[in-house]
Protein backbone atom coordinates (compact mmCIF):
# COMPACT_ATOMS: atom_id res chain seq x y z
CA UNK A 1 0.00 0.00 0.00
CA UNK A 2 2.83 2.39 0.88
CA UNK A 3 4.52 1.61 -2.45
CA UNK A 4 1.30 2.39 -4.36
CA UNK A 5 0.95 5.74 -2.57
CA UNK A 6 4.61 6.58 -3.32
CA UNK A 7 4.05 5.70 -6.97
CA UNK A 8 1.13 8.10 -7.09
CA UNK A 9 3.18 10.84 -5.51
CA UNK A 10 6.02 10.32 -8.00
CA UNK A 11 3.59 10.76 -10.91
CA UNK A 12 3.75 14.51 -10.25
CA UNK A 13 7.33 15.77 -10.22
CA UNK A 14 6.44 19.41 -10.84
CA UNK A 15 3.53 21.83 -10.65
CA UNK A 16 2.45 24.55 -13.06
CA UNK A 17 1.55 27.87 -11.43
CA UNK A 18 -1.04 30.06 -13.12
CA UNK A 19 0.51 33.19 -11.69
CA UNK A 20 -1.19 36.52 -11.06
CA UNK A 21 -2.51 36.90 -14.60
CA UNK A 22 -2.65 35.18 -17.99
CA UNK A 23 -2.44 38.50 -19.84
CA UNK A 24 1.07 39.34 -21.12
CA UNK A 25 0.58 43.11 -20.91
CA UNK A 26 -0.68 42.85 -17.34
CA UNK A 27 2.27 40.61 -16.47
CA UNK A 28 4.75 43.15 -17.86
CA UNK A 29 3.23 45.89 -15.71
CA UNK A 30 3.21 43.58 -12.68
CA UNK A 31 6.88 42.75 -13.28
CA UNK A 32 7.87 46.40 -12.98
CA UNK A 33 5.56 47.10 -10.02
CA UNK A 34 6.48 44.04 -7.95
CA UNK A 35 10.19 44.37 -8.72
CA UNK A 36 9.97 47.87 -7.24
CA UNK A 37 7.96 46.57 -4.27
CA UNK A 38 10.50 43.84 -3.54
CA UNK A 39 13.39 46.33 -3.75
CA UNK A 40 11.55 48.55 -1.22
CA UNK A 41 11.03 45.53 1.06
CA UNK A 42 14.74 44.69 1.04
CA UNK A 43 16.03 48.24 1.38
CA UNK A 44 13.41 49.37 3.92
CA UNK A 45 13.77 46.42 6.27
CA UNK A 46 17.57 46.35 5.98
CA UNK A 47 17.57 50.05 6.87
CA UNK A 48 15.46 49.34 9.96
CA UNK A 49 17.84 46.56 11.04
CA UNK A 50 20.89 48.75 10.41
CA UNK A 51 19.34 51.65 12.34
CA UNK A 52 18.47 49.47 15.34
CA UNK A 53 21.96 47.94 15.48
CA UNK A 54 24.08 51.02 14.74
CA UNK A 55 21.79 53.35 16.71
CA UNK A 56 22.12 51.04 19.74
CA UNK A 57 18.32 50.75 19.96
CA UNK A 58 18.30 46.99 20.40
CA UNK A 59 18.69 47.46 24.17
CA UNK A 60 15.02 48.50 24.19
CA UNK A 61 12.70 45.45 23.95
CA UNK A 62 10.47 47.22 21.41
CA UNK A 63 13.33 47.76 18.96
CA UNK A 64 14.78 44.35 19.76
CA UNK A 65 11.58 42.77 18.41
CA UNK A 66 11.28 45.33 15.58
CA UNK A 67 14.73 44.27 14.37
CA UNK A 68 13.63 40.64 14.11
CA UNK A 69 10.28 41.60 12.60
CA UNK A 70 12.19 43.29 9.77
CA UNK A 71 14.37 40.20 9.35
CA UNK A 72 11.30 37.95 9.19
CA UNK A 73 9.66 40.31 6.66
CA UNK A 74 12.67 39.97 4.35
CA UNK A 75 12.63 36.17 4.65
CA UNK A 76 8.84 35.96 4.32
CA UNK A 77 8.64 37.99 1.12
CA UNK A 78 11.73 36.29 -0.32
CA UNK A 79 9.99 32.91 -0.20
CA UNK A 80 7.44 34.01 -2.83
CA UNK A 81 8.39 37.35 -4.44
CA UNK A 82 11.55 36.42 -6.45
CA UNK A 83 9.85 33.36 -7.95
CA UNK A 84 6.67 35.34 -8.73
CA UNK A 85 8.65 38.17 -10.36
CA UNK A 86 10.71 35.75 -12.47
CA UNK A 87 7.55 33.87 -13.52
CA UNK A 88 6.04 37.09 -14.89
CA UNK A 89 8.61 36.91 -17.71
CA UNK A 90 7.89 33.33 -18.78
CA UNK A 91 4.85 31.72 -20.33
CA UNK A 92 4.93 28.43 -18.38
CA UNK A 93 5.52 28.90 -14.66
CA UNK A 94 7.00 25.66 -13.36
CA UNK A 95 7.99 24.67 -9.84
CA UNK A 96 9.29 21.26 -8.77
CA UNK A 97 7.46 19.14 -6.23
CA UNK A 98 10.28 19.66 -3.72
CA UNK A 99 10.35 23.39 -4.48
CA UNK A 100 6.61 23.61 -3.93
CA UNK A 101 6.85 21.88 -0.56
CA UNK A 102 9.77 24.12 0.44
CA UNK A 103 7.78 27.21 -0.54
CA UNK A 104 4.75 26.01 1.42
CA UNK A 105 6.98 25.43 4.45
CA UNK A 106 8.62 28.86 4.14
CA UNK A 107 5.35 30.76 3.77
CA UNK A 108 3.86 29.21 6.89
CA UNK A 109 7.09 29.23 8.91
CA UNK A 110 7.87 32.91 8.44
CA UNK A 111 4.20 33.93 8.33
CA UNK A 112 3.42 32.25 11.63
CA UNK A 113 6.63 33.57 13.19
CA UNK A 114 5.60 37.09 12.17
CA UNK A 115 2.19 36.59 13.82
CA UNK A 116 3.85 35.55 17.08
CA UNK A 117 6.35 38.43 16.98
CA UNK A 118 3.52 40.93 16.43
CA UNK A 119 1.72 39.37 19.40
CA UNK A 120 4.84 39.66 21.58
CA UNK A 121 5.26 43.29 20.48
CA UNK A 122 1.69 43.99 21.61
CA UNK A 123 2.48 42.47 25.00
CA UNK A 124 5.61 44.61 25.18
CA UNK A 125 3.54 47.76 24.57
CA UNK A 126 1.01 46.62 27.19
CA UNK A 127 3.72 46.26 29.84
CA UNK A 128 5.41 49.55 28.85
CA UNK A 129 2.20 51.58 29.09
CA UNK A 130 0.24 49.80 31.82
CA UNK A 131 3.18 48.82 34.08
CA UNK A 132 5.89 51.38 33.31
CA UNK A 133 7.65 51.09 36.70
CA UNK A 134 8.17 47.34 36.25
CA UNK A 135 8.80 47.45 32.49
CA UNK A 136 12.55 46.72 32.43
CA UNK A 137 12.15 44.07 35.12
CA UNK A 138 9.40 42.22 33.27
CA UNK A 139 10.86 42.68 29.78
CA UNK A 140 14.48 41.91 30.60
CA UNK A 141 16.80 40.48 27.93
CA UNK A 142 16.41 36.85 29.03
CA UNK A 143 12.61 37.05 28.81
CA UNK A 144 12.81 38.79 25.43
CA UNK A 145 15.09 36.02 24.13
CA UNK A 146 12.71 33.35 25.41
CA UNK A 147 9.73 35.07 23.74
CA UNK A 148 11.64 35.38 20.48
CA UNK A 149 12.70 31.74 20.62
CA UNK A 150 9.09 30.78 21.31
CA UNK A 151 7.99 32.69 18.20
CA UNK A 152 10.50 30.84 16.01
CA UNK A 153 9.73 27.44 17.52
CA UNK A 154 5.97 28.05 17.24
CA UNK A 155 6.33 29.02 13.59
CA UNK A 156 8.43 25.91 12.90
CA UNK A 157 5.96 23.55 14.56
CA UNK A 158 3.03 25.11 12.70
CA UNK A 159 4.75 24.87 9.31
CA UNK A 160 5.87 21.28 9.92
CA UNK A 161 2.27 20.30 10.64
CA UNK A 162 1.16 21.90 7.37
CA UNK A 163 3.90 20.19 5.39
CA UNK A 164 3.32 16.81 7.05
CA UNK A 165 -0.36 16.95 6.10
CA UNK A 166 0.49 17.65 2.45
CA UNK A 167 3.42 15.32 1.76
CA UNK A 168 1.49 12.22 2.81
CA UNK A 169 -1.12 12.88 0.09
CA UNK A 170 -0.95 11.18 -3.33
CA UNK A 171 -0.67 13.47 -6.40
CA UNK A 172 -1.32 11.85 -9.76
CA UNK A 173 -2.49 14.83 -11.84
CA UNK A 174 -3.62 17.40 -12.80
CA UNK A 175 -0.68 19.52 -11.65
CA UNK A 176 -1.84 23.11 -12.31
CA UNK A 177 -2.12 25.44 -9.29
CA UNK A 178 -4.35 28.50 -9.63
CA UNK A 179 -2.01 30.69 -7.59
CA UNK A 180 1.37 32.44 -7.83
CA UNK A 181 2.90 30.32 -5.05
CA UNK A 182 2.31 26.98 -3.38
CA UNK A 183 -0.12 27.30 -0.49
CA UNK A 184 -1.97 24.58 1.35
CA UNK A 185 -5.52 24.99 0.02
CA UNK A 186 -4.61 25.26 -3.70
CA UNK A 187 -2.28 22.24 -3.40
CA UNK A 188 -4.89 20.16 -1.56
CA UNK A 189 -7.25 20.58 -4.54
CA UNK A 190 -4.81 18.55 -6.68
CA UNK A 191 -4.58 15.51 -4.38
CA UNK A 192 -5.94 12.24 -5.74
CA UNK A 193 -7.88 11.45 -2.59
CA UNK A 194 -10.49 12.90 -0.29
CA UNK A 195 -8.89 15.83 1.55
CA UNK A 196 -11.84 16.83 3.75
CA UNK A 197 -10.20 15.74 7.01
CA UNK A 198 -6.81 17.18 6.05
CA UNK A 199 -8.47 20.44 5.00
CA UNK A 200 -10.33 20.64 8.31
CA UNK A 201 -7.10 20.09 10.28
CA UNK A 202 -5.29 22.72 8.18
CA UNK A 203 -8.09 25.23 8.74
CA UNK A 204 -8.21 24.48 12.47
CA UNK A 205 -4.44 24.78 12.79
CA UNK A 206 -4.03 28.03 10.85
CA UNK A 207 -7.33 29.47 12.00
CA UNK A 208 -6.61 28.91 15.69
CA UNK A 209 -3.26 30.69 15.40
CA UNK A 210 -4.61 33.60 13.33
CA UNK A 211 -7.80 34.10 15.34
CA UNK A 212 -6.21 33.42 18.73
CA UNK A 213 -3.38 35.89 18.11
CA UNK A 214 -5.80 38.47 16.72
CA UNK A 215 -8.02 38.23 19.82
CA UNK A 216 -4.97 38.61 22.09
CA UNK A 217 -3.87 41.65 20.10
CA UNK A 218 -7.31 43.25 20.26
CA UNK A 219 -7.53 42.63 24.00
CA UNK A 220 -4.03 44.06 24.59
CA UNK A 221 -4.68 47.24 22.64
CA UNK A 222 -8.13 47.67 24.23
CA UNK A 223 -6.56 47.51 27.69
CA UNK A 224 -3.86 49.94 26.56
CA UNK A 225 -6.36 52.46 25.18
CA UNK A 226 -8.47 52.29 28.35
CA UNK A 227 -5.40 52.81 30.55
CA UNK A 228 -4.35 55.90 28.56
CA UNK A 229 -7.18 57.88 30.13
CA UNK A 230 -5.14 58.06 33.36
CA UNK A 231 -2.01 59.42 31.67
CA UNK A 232 -0.96 62.95 30.76
CA UNK A 233 -1.64 64.45 27.34
CA UNK A 234 2.01 64.03 26.34
CA UNK A 235 2.02 60.42 27.54
CA UNK A 236 -1.17 59.68 25.60
CA UNK A 237 0.24 61.26 22.44
CA UNK A 238 3.46 59.25 22.60
CA UNK A 239 1.68 55.97 23.43
CA UNK A 240 -0.91 56.45 20.68
CA UNK A 241 1.82 57.19 18.16
CA UNK A 242 3.65 53.96 18.99
CA UNK A 243 0.52 51.80 19.27
CA UNK A 244 -0.93 53.33 16.12
CA UNK A 245 1.96 51.85 14.15
CA UNK A 246 1.34 48.40 15.63
CA UNK A 247 -2.42 48.56 15.08
CA UNK A 248 -1.95 49.58 11.43
CA UNK A 249 0.36 46.62 10.82
CA UNK A 250 -2.00 44.23 12.61
CA UNK A 251 -5.02 45.30 10.51
CA UNK A 252 -3.13 45.10 7.20
CA UNK A 253 -1.61 41.71 8.03
CA UNK A 254 -4.36 39.92 9.96
CA UNK A 255 -7.26 41.02 7.75
CA UNK A 256 -6.11 39.11 4.64
CA UNK A 257 -4.75 36.20 6.72
CA UNK A 258 -8.10 35.76 8.45
CA UNK A 259 -9.89 35.80 5.09
CA UNK A 260 -7.56 33.12 3.71
CA UNK A 261 -7.20 30.70 6.62
CA UNK A 262 -10.34 31.07 8.73
CA UNK A 263 -12.61 29.42 6.20
CA UNK A 264 -13.19 25.80 5.02
CA UNK A 265 -10.97 24.13 2.43
CA UNK A 266 -12.11 26.25 -0.52
CA UNK A 267 -10.38 28.64 -2.93
CA UNK A 268 -11.64 31.78 -4.67
CA UNK A 269 -10.34 33.75 -7.64
CA UNK A 270 -9.68 36.70 -5.31
CA UNK A 271 -7.26 34.65 -3.17
CA UNK A 272 -4.23 35.63 -5.24
CA UNK A 273 -4.80 39.35 -4.81
CA UNK A 274 -5.59 38.93 -1.11
CA UNK A 275 -2.36 36.94 -0.65
CA UNK A 276 -0.39 39.83 -2.19
CA UNK A 277 -1.30 41.92 0.87
CA UNK A 278 0.28 39.66 3.48
CA UNK A 279 3.23 38.37 1.37
CA UNK A 280 4.25 41.63 -0.36
CA UNK A 281 2.35 44.73 0.81
CA UNK A 282 2.71 44.25 4.59
CA UNK A 283 6.48 43.54 4.51
CA UNK A 284 6.84 46.64 2.30
CA UNK A 285 4.75 48.91 4.52
CA UNK A 286 6.18 47.81 7.88
CA UNK A 287 9.38 49.91 7.60
CA UNK A 288 7.39 52.94 6.41
CA UNK A 289 4.80 52.64 9.18
CA UNK A 290 7.32 52.15 11.98
CA UNK A 291 9.64 54.86 10.65
CA UNK A 292 7.14 57.60 9.87
CA UNK A 293 5.30 57.22 13.17
CA UNK A 294 8.31 56.73 15.44
CA UNK A 295 10.41 59.75 16.43
CA UNK A 296 13.14 57.64 18.05
CA UNK A 297 13.73 55.61 14.88
CA UNK A 298 13.73 58.78 12.76
CA UNK A 299 16.29 60.40 15.07
CA UNK A 300 18.49 57.31 14.92
CA UNK A 301 18.28 57.35 11.12
CA UNK A 302 19.28 61.03 11.08
CA UNK A 303 22.29 60.24 13.26
CA UNK A 304 23.16 57.32 10.98
CA UNK A 305 22.92 59.57 7.92
CA UNK A 306 24.98 62.32 9.61
CA UNK A 307 27.65 59.77 10.53
CA UNK A 308 27.74 58.58 6.90
CA UNK A 309 28.10 62.13 5.56
CA UNK A 310 30.88 62.96 8.04
CA UNK A 311 32.68 59.72 7.22
CA UNK A 312 32.55 60.47 3.49
CA UNK A 313 33.71 64.06 4.11
CA UNK A 314 36.67 62.87 6.19
CA UNK A 315 37.47 60.28 3.57
CA UNK A 316 37.81 62.97 0.97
Amino acid sequence: MAARVMAKINNVTEFILWGLSQNREVEEVCFVVFSLFYAVILLGNLLIMLTVCVGNLYKSPMYFFLNYLSFVDICYSSVTAPKMIADLLVKTKRISYAGCIFQLFGVHFFGCTEIFILTVMAYDRYVAICKPLHYMTIMDRDRCNIMLLGAWVGGFIHSMIQVALVVQLPFCGPNEIDHYFCDVHPVLKLACTDTYVVGAVVTANSGTIALGSFVILLFSYTVILVSLRKQSAEGRRKALSTCGSHIAVVIIFFGPCTFMYMRPDTTFSEDKMVAVFYTIITPMLNPLIYTLRNAEVKNAMKKLWTRKVLWEANGK
